[in-house]
């Protein structure tokens, strides 16, 4: 039996991870992938040590460390937990049931799904949720970013860079966020904001070819060879029946003077963008997954 299973790849895990090595308890780390959220930066300008890197700079970094303190992780996908007597039990897509005392999910969010006709079907053949993984294989290309937040306007800014043509699409009456962002989309001859326009149907045949929208009651199908949706993103939380979610699903943490980011179910923690902490910050994450494991060390010590 397992000290302490983390769930999750970002920052939030791998600072606790880091944590967890030096202090020589028996733990692993449960993750899809390595870097989280982080993976779709394009530039991170607020970590401490940089001046300015991108998520796919940043990653390898942590890696570097993580290996450094051999740190154990298992390629898997968490499907559920459960707790038995004082032991946790955590089963995987790999159907591997594995033990611990104690757990931190740390498992972050994931995009959010536009819930249309083609969104499916095309994914990785049009359909992207990462712009700073994918922006670059549309060169010369019409493309459409669904969205009107940062996220939107940071992969149509990356975009452009590549593609010919960039569709902003916000069901909303206005793009919303960093003024500097506004500044940018609205220098851009080759970026074209809709507004008031709600995304119906990605269409194509073997891969994308259009994006049919509705302005007004006005129905239209924009020819584009690519979709990248970045309309926010949900808790991954899919696998976790057993602790209280706030009404966004974020898990609810608590805190006292001797343990932080306990949950509502003693011996599992949470920590990162995954809990209901309102900065969503990749420096904030990573200090919210030390706290975690230090609350968990603790807690650690009433059990012996």
């Amino acid at each position: 039996m397992y000290d302490i299973i983390i769930i999750g790849g970002g920052p939030s895990a791998l600072a606790a991870a880091v944590y967890a090595a030096r202090q020589k308890v028996d733990f692993i780390v449960i993750a899809e992938n390595v870097g989280g959220q982080i993976l779709w930066s394009s530039d991170i300008e607020n970590y401490l040590g940089f001046k300015s890197i991108t998520g796919m700079e940043l990653v390898p970094r942590f890696i570097e460390q993580i290996e450094y303190n051999k740190v154990q992780i298992k390629d898997e996908k968490v499907s559920s937990i459960d707790k038995k007597g004082n032991t946790f039990i955590v089963k995987t897509d790999k159907n591997n049931p594995y033990e611990s005392k104690t757990i931190l999910i740390a498992s972050g969010k994931k995009p959010r799904k536009l819930n249309v006709s083609g969104e499916d079907e095309f994914l990785g053949r049009g359909v992207s949720y990462c712009a700073l993984c994918d922006a670059a294989l549309f060169p010369d290309k019409n493309v459409a970013v669904v969205g009107g937040g940062n996220a939107a306007m940071d992969a149509a800014l990356l975009i452009q860079k590549y593609a010919k043509k960039v569709y902003i699409i916000s069901i909303n009456a206005s793009l919303m966020g960093e003024p500097y962002m506004l500044d940018e989309i609205r220098k851009s001859n080759k970026i074209e904001v809709i507004t008031n326009a709600k995304t119906t149907i990605i269409s194509g045949s073997k891969f994308v070819t259009g994006i049919s929208i509705e302005v007004v009651n006005e129905k239209k199908t924009i020819p584009v060879e690519g979709v990248f949706v970045e309309i926010g993103s949900i808790p991954s939380v899919e696998f976790d029946n057993l602790t209280k979610k706030n009404r966004y699903n974020e898990i609810m943490i608590y805190g006292n003077e001797t343990m932080s980011n306990m949950t509502s179910v003693s011996g599992i923690f949470a920590a990162g963008d995954v809990t209901d902490v309102q900065e969503k910050q990749v420096i904030v994450a990573a200090g919210e997954g030390v706290k975690a494991i230090l609350g968990i060390f603790k807690y650690l010590q009433t059990l012996k």
